[in-house]
């Protein structure tokens, strides 16, 4: 079973009722859950959800590390060969993309090349891409066009080209129940700040400040929405009431790219209206 949904939607509390009921397991399909370093500001399950059933590639990658959406094809491969099937549950769609539809087998971009397309403007960026991938991806997204610039400035093939070519998925959408989660967007905005203050009660702050000695935003793991809100703060840079308002923009408008993702991509699946 695949439960895709946006930030703050209650895909996991739904995953975890189904997996505890069923005997499965809860497998991460949320691309920084697989960091440690920011559990409580990546909203990874707590000792409580643990206890009711196994939860798989939570925080096992360090906060420091690269990982790719091929490392996480890797590491849930041999969790598809559980005898009880896992309840798959997150919000990154380029996960359940390369799952159901396959991933192409793209070289690994050398450092220097993602040096340098971090020191170009997105409008630079988008100059360098070939056609046939500028007419794919989303040109508003610095992130995929950086990737789509980094793939065709180190291969000289178009990004497009390689997806071209993908090899068979690790699980067909047609093998499996895919759900995805369509809350009502004020319902959603309203539980996105709700828990933003849940998460500020529950340590963020602290564990912010621990992260701190540590904290360049360079890292993938950086990514968590109020990390940098919250460690602005820290450094004197804003108030702490700034930086939660900050955070939960950030939070309504991923939610917001993650829900177009959804439309677009995944058409197909059964939605789940919410409320």
């Amino acid at each position: 079973m695949l439960i895709a949904g946006p930030t703050a939607s209650g895909k996991s509390e739904l995953a975890l009722r189904i997996a505890e009921a069923q005997g499965r397991a809860v497998v991460n399909a949320d691309a920084l859950q697989v960091f440690d370093g920011w559990r409580v500001l990546t909203a990874r399950p707590g000792a409580e959800d643990l206890a009711r059933a196994p939860h798989v590639l939570y925080g096992h990658v360090p906060f420091d590390a690269p990982y790719s959406v091929g490392d996480w094809l890797r590491d849930i491969a041999p969790h598809l060969q559980a005898p009880v099937p896992p309840v798959i549950v997150g919000g990154t769609g380029l996960y359940f993309s390369a799952l159901t539809e396959g991933l192409a087998d793209i070289p690994i971009v050398p450092e220097d090349v993602r040096a340098e397309g971090d020191a170009l403007s997105l409008e630079a960026l988008r100059a360098g891409l070939d056609a046939d991938t500028a007419r794919r991806i989303d040109l508003a997204n610095r992130a995929r066009v950086q990737r789509a610039w980094e793939v065709f400035r180190a291969t000289g093939r178009g990004l497009a080209a390689w997806q071209d070519e993908t090899a068979s998925p690790l699980l067909p959408l047609a093998d499996t129940v895919p759900l995805v989660l369509r809350p009502d967007r004020d319902w959603l905005a309203a539980r996105i700040a709700a828990r933003f203050d849940t998460m500020l009660a529950e340590g963020a702050l602290d564990e912010a400040r621990a992260m701190r000695p540590r904290w360049d935003p360079a890292h993938l793991s950086s990514k968590a929405i109020g990390a940098a809100e919250l460690i602005a703060h820290l450094d004197g840079e804003m108030s702490l009431d700034q930086a939660r308002d900050a955070a939960i923009l950030a939070s309504r408008q991923y939610a917001k790219r993650q829900r177009t993702w959804f439309r677009n991509r995944m058409a197909s699946w059964r939605e789940v209206l919410l409320p």
